[in-house]
């Protein structure tokens, strides 16, 4: 596995972190804070339109660059370096690859290359109450076919909870259980019978909201029932983007440190010249690099479509999930004071951390899916007693 980046890799890196600067910088992330859709409409235009952002994973037949998952990665990066406010995770990573994953030819074709050209906003409708991400037996949501569409159409009823981005997307890929498993189906976000609720979150700079469905019209995707499988594969991509966007997060919180610690005088000498803070410095450097080397494995990976992409993918978001909460908790320990008032973006990076542990299992959660996976290796390697 080569884990160098291409010239071209560096180049859309390069790219993308320009646009950024220019338009996701520290004022504009707290306007978009106060705003009800939480992203600027603009500025999606142009990452989706002039950039290519939201087509790069998709198949040239749906609009898209067909390009890979690395190249994915390197803008989530930056993306979660700027605090980019903008639906990416939930079109791009969840609802696209949810499309692609469920083999349905027709919807591919119908939703797709809205989503490439940025005029459709989507998102995946998974969780519930619990929150939880990997609980297949607790979806209570139900679908039924509707008898007034002579069997052709489907109603689904029940109640989500934190959706990304559903509050303003017009696209939802409802997980609900049908008489023969778990499924996935389109509703229209317009449609009656859908009332979404903004929720209230740590993190504004990453936006959810509460959808309730009652006998929402619906249209099937795939197969009925089979949708499992594919949810699971989704998730891991899911977890190794958000990875990809903690390293981003992680490096600039540590890059911030750095520079105060340069600049802040104390005693007469900058408080970067003191052994504590070299000490703590170094060792957010080496935790922010470990966890880099961690998300770019799961990248290769999934852009491989490897069968370790389980593994890699728990292994990338444990270890980033921690170093990004760790370099942000450190961060405002080295500028002190400053470091919690409102005026200091250090508090932003502090939340989307925590927020972004949370997402996709924390931490603890795919720790304990490491060990089940290194359990069962050693059982099948194991030689017969």
């Amino acid at each position: 596995m080569n884990l160098a980046f291409t010239q071209e890799q560096t180049e859309l890196r390069r790219t993308v972190r320009d646009f950024l600067d220019k338009t996701s910088p520290e004022a504009e992330v707290r306007r978009l804070m106060e705003t009800a859709d939480g992203y600027d409409p603009d500025v999606w235009r142009q990452l989706a339109g002039e950039l290519g952002i939201a087509g790069l994973t998709l198949p040239e037949e749906y609009g898209g660059a067909g390009c890979g998952f690395v190249e994915l990665g390197v803008v989530l990066e930056e993306a979660g370096r700027s605090l980019l406010c903008a639906p990416v995770l939930s079109t791009v990573v969840l609802a696209a690859s949810t499309l692609l994953g469920l083999g349905d030819d027709a919807a591919c074709h119908d939703y797709l290359p809205g989503i490439a050209d940025g005029t459709t906003l989507a998102t995946l409708a998974l969780t519930e109450a619990a929150g939880r991400w990997d609980d297949a037996d607790g979806i209570t949501a139900t679908a039924a076919r509707d008898g007034q569409d002579q069997g052709r159409g489907w109603t689904v009823s029940g109640r989500k909870a934190f959706v990304l981005d559903g509050h303003t997307a017009s696209l939802l890929l409802v997980v609900a259980r049908t008489g023969a498993g778990l499924s996935v189906l389109a509703i229209d976000a317009g449609a009656p019978g859908v009332h979404r609720v903004p929720r209230a979150t740590l993190d504004q700079t990453r936006r959810q909201a509460d959808i309730t469905f009652t006998a929402a019209p619906a249209r099937l995707l795939g197969e009925e029932g089979a949708a499992w499988p594919v949810l699971e594969r989704v998730l891991d991509l899911a977890a190794v983007a958000v990875a990809a966007e903690q390293v981003g997060g992680a490096a600039r919180v540590l890059d911030m440190a750095v520079d105060y610690a340069r600049t802040r005088v104390q005693f007469g000498r900058p408080i970067g010249s003191f052994q504590a803070v070299k000490h703590k410095l170094a060792d957010l450097h080496l935790g922010v690099e470990s966890a880099r080397s961690a998300a770019y494995h799961g990248l290769w990976t999934a852009a491989g479509d490897l069968p370790d992409l389980p593994l890699a993918a728990s292994l990338a978001k444990a270890c980033c999930g921690d170093a990004y909460v760790t370099a942000a908790t450190e961060n405002i320990q080295v500028h002190g004071g400053i470091g919690v008032t409102w005026e200091h973006p250090a508090h932003l990076y502090l939340k989307r951390a925590h927020s972004s542990r949370q997402l996709f299992g924390h931490p603890a959660h795919h720790r304990q899916r490491l060990a089940r996976y290194v359990l069962a290796e050693q059982a099948a390697t194991a030689s017969p007693a």
